[in-house]
């Protein structure tokens, strides 16, 4: 017969000790002044928590490990991304690195295109060759267009054909809104992207290349006796901030590609269209630090954590345990974690023989603030059918009792 237990509030089981906690009172995310005027007054991002206002014309906030949207304004219009396209032509780079084709200690030529490219610059000579080293943080760092052209030509022949590489790249991520046309985020007026897609990029780039992406969290580089201090904000402003990208064009206005760690907990930020560089240092601020402290990971239960024990028919052992199989962890806001819904769906009795890791129900999650969700529940065990002589009680019992 169809079952359904409905577990509020997570407590029942594996699930009680987790969902339990002293929730924290909601606040909407205020200005970080520092004793200067307010912000500009922005207009509102949706978030679990209700309208929260932003300055950015495009934002969008995620949780690394759980992917949960946190905030987000505009998050799907198609902007001009400025230097956070960067973060593609870095990723390619570390993607030639791990796969042999550069290395850190290999030099690459400085073409005359590459030494007359404007805007901000590493600052290499015309005709020098320079270490793949020097130019990662004269990317990452310094946000040298120069270097951008340098490993562009170097890898793809013209910053053309590399553009239609960092196209190719995105189509394999599923960046469905990118269109890229240079490696520097020079203004172009086909060359486009989300802000959804800028944190999957993020993510990506965190994950797949862990260890070159520390160069991201360097605060100066200096390279031709010229010093050059890293433009991200959040670095110098917010505990924890790691990465990654700031970018600014007349068109785009000033935006960030944000990260920041505590704990075991990673948020991306990206934001878009701020008027001042002074307002992209606060808001950004003001949204990370928003971000912990509404919000908070919830592991609901682990692997191989027993959810339920359920009734089998006619196996050779009396109860089943259902087991999630793999680490359930979501992104709450503190105050509503009391009201989250869990229910377990499944037909009991679960009629044997069932084979470990096979699907017998589901595990819904909802509530005021959570995103609805629905993961299967596996056997925790293998069941085997009873022979003809055992069966034969349990068949009279079920015709006869319903037992």
């Amino acid at each position: 017969m169809p079952f359904r237990r409905d577990l509020i509030g997570g407590a029942a089981g594996a699930l009680g000790a987790a969902a339990l906690g002293t929730p924290a009172l909601a606040q909407q995310a205020r200005p970080a002044t520092r004793g200067r005027q307010p912000q500009p007054q922005g207009t509102p991002a949706s978030t679990p928590l209700g309208p929260v206002d932003v300055v950015a014309r495009q934002a969008l906030m995620v949780d690394y490990d759980t992917g949960a949207t946190l905030l987000e304004k505009n998050a799907e219009e198609r902007m001009p991304p400025s230097s956070m396209c960067k973060l593609m032509t870095m990723y390619i780079v570390f993607d030639w690195l791990r796969q042999g084709r550069l290395t850190m200690d290999q030099t690459l030529p400085v073409s005359e295109r590459a030494w007359r490219m404007g805007g901000s610059k590493m600052f290499v000579q015309i005709g020098t060759m320079v270490k793949v080293e020097d130019l990662c943080r004269g990317v990452i760092v310094q946000s040298g267009n120069d270097a951008c052209i340098v490993f562009a030509e170097a890898i793809s022949g013209s910053e053309q054909q590399f553009a239609e590489l960092m196209n190719e790249y995105g189509r394999r991520m599923g960046l469905t809104n990118s269109t890229f046309r240079n490696s520097t985020g020079w203004p172009d007026p086909e060359q486009r992207m989300t802000c959804r897609d800028l944190a999957t990029l993020a993510r990506r780039l965190i994950h797949d290349h862990p260890d070159n992406v520390r160069i991201y969290n360097e605060r100066s580089f200096r390279y031709n006796d010229i010093t050059q201090e890293n433009r991200n904000p959040l670095l110098a402003r917010v505990p924890g901030a790691d990465g990654l990208k700031t970018g600014h064009t007349e068109e785009a206005g000033y935006g960030l590609v944000g990260t920041v760690k505590r704990g075991d907990r990673r948020v991306i930020l990206v934001v878009n269209g701020l008027p001042t560089m002074r307002v992209r240092s606060e808001e950004t601020e003001r949204l990370m630090e928003w971000a912990f402290r509404e919000f908070e990971a919830v592991v609901l239960f682990r692997a191989q954590d027993t959810i339920e024990e359920v009734p089998v028919y006619l196996g050779d052992r009396a109860k089943l345990p259902l087991v999630g199989g793999r680490d359930l962890v979501l992104t709450l806001p503190r105050q509503w974690r009391r009201t989250l819904q869990v229910k377990l769906r499944y037909d009991a009795p679960i009629p044997a023989p069932i084979a470990r890791g096979q699907e017998v129900g589901r595990l819904e999650v909802s509530g005021q603030g959570v995103p609805p969700m629905s993961v299967p529940l596996i056997a925790g065990a293998d069941v085997a059918r009873l022979g003809i002589v055992p069966r034969i009680p349990a068949v009279l019992g079920r015709w006869m009792f319903g037992a």
